[in-house]
C-alpha cells in the first residue's frame, strides 16, 4: 500500500486533510463519529499505522475525540489564544462562524479600578460592552469591555452585536490596535455566569484580563473574559 500521495506528501496528512475539509464543510459536526483506523485504510488504501497516525494527530490538536471502545469522534471547539484576534477572527481561524448576544451595551460612571487600567481619571465616564460569544451553536464565552466614553461614545449605537469591535475601531474611529497585556488566571462561574454558559455554577474558567493598546501606545480597552476552559487553550511559546 501507497503511503505516500502526489508530490510526496505523507498519507496521514493526506487523510488528516480529508477529514478537516469534512468537518470545516459542516459535513462532520462536533460528536460525529469519524472513520475507525481500519475504514481509513481501507478507503485511502493505506496501512492500519498510518490511519493511525492520522487521527492521533488530529486528537493532539484537539479535533478529534478518541473514546476507547466507542471510538473516534468530532471534537467540540476549542479557541487557541496565541494571536490578539477578535473573536470573529479566531472563530475563522478555526473554520467556526462566530455569534454574540449583545447583554450590555451603555456609558457608565465611576469605576476607578477599571479607569486606572486604562490611564484615566478615577471619574472618567466608561463604555460598557457585555456579549456573550456562542460557536457551534453553544455558549463559549462572557466577555466585557470597557473604553473611554469621551473618545468612543459612539459605540453605544454601534452594531455590536453581529460586528467586530476591532473593525469597528477601525473603521469607525480610525484606531489600530497592536498589542496586549494579560493577567491569566483561573476561577469559579458564579450563578450569573454559570446560567450564561450553560455550566455548572462553580464550574472551573479561564479568566483573561486583558489591556489593548493601539498602535500609538495608548491603552484603549480592557477586556474582561470568563471562557468556559474545556472550550479554549492557552498557548505560549517560551524561548531560552
Amino acid at each position: 500500500m501507497a503511503q505516500n500521495g502526489r508530490n510526496g506528501t505523507p498519507a496521514y496528512q493526506r487523510i488528516r486533510s480529508v477529514i478537516w475539509k469534512r468537518i470545516e464543510a459542516g459535513q462532520l459536526k462536533p460528536g460525529d463519529v469519524v472513520d475507525s483506523e481500519r475504514e481509513l485504510a481501507r478507503i485511502h488504501r493505506v496501512s492500519l499505522m498510518t490511519a493511525r497516525h492520522a487521527l492521533t494527530s488530529l486528537e493532539r490538536e484537539g479535533v478529534v475525540q478518541r473514546r476507547r471502545g466507542a471510538g473516534t469522534f468530532v471534537a467540540p471547539p476549542k479557541i487557541h489564544f496565541n494571536k490578539l484576534m477578535s473573536y470573529s477572527e479566531q472563530m475563522a481561524s478555526r473554520g467556526l462562524v462566530a455569534g454574540s448576544e449583545l447583554l450590555c451595551n451603555k456609558i457608565i460612571d465611576y469605576e476607578p479600578e477599571i479607569a486606572a487600567r486604562l490611564a484615566l481619571t478615577p471619574n472618567h465616564r466608561l463604555v460598557k460592552v457585555e456579549r456573550l460569544r456562542h460557536a457551534a451553536n453553544e455558549p463559549f464565552a462572557l466577555e466585557v469591555c470597557y473604553l473611554s466614553a469621551e473618545e468612543f461614545g459612539g459605540l453605544v449605537s454601534a452594531p455590536l452585536g453581529r460586528g467586530s469591535l476591532f473593525s469597528i475601531l477601525e473603521r469607525d474611529f480610525g484606531v489600530e490596535l497592536a498589542h496586549a497585556d494579560e493577567e491569566v488566571d483561573a476561577t469559579a462561574a458564579d450563578s450569573r455566569i454559570a446560567e450564561l454558559l450553560g455550566v455548572p455554577r462553580g464550574t472551573p474558567l479561564l479568566r483573561i484580563r486583558q489591556v489593548i493598546y493601539s498602535s500609538k501606545g495608548k491603552a484603549t480597552i480592557y477586556v474582561l473574559g470568563f471562557y468556559r476552559s474545556d472550550r479554549h487553550t492557552l498557548l505560549i511559546r517560551r524561548f531560552r
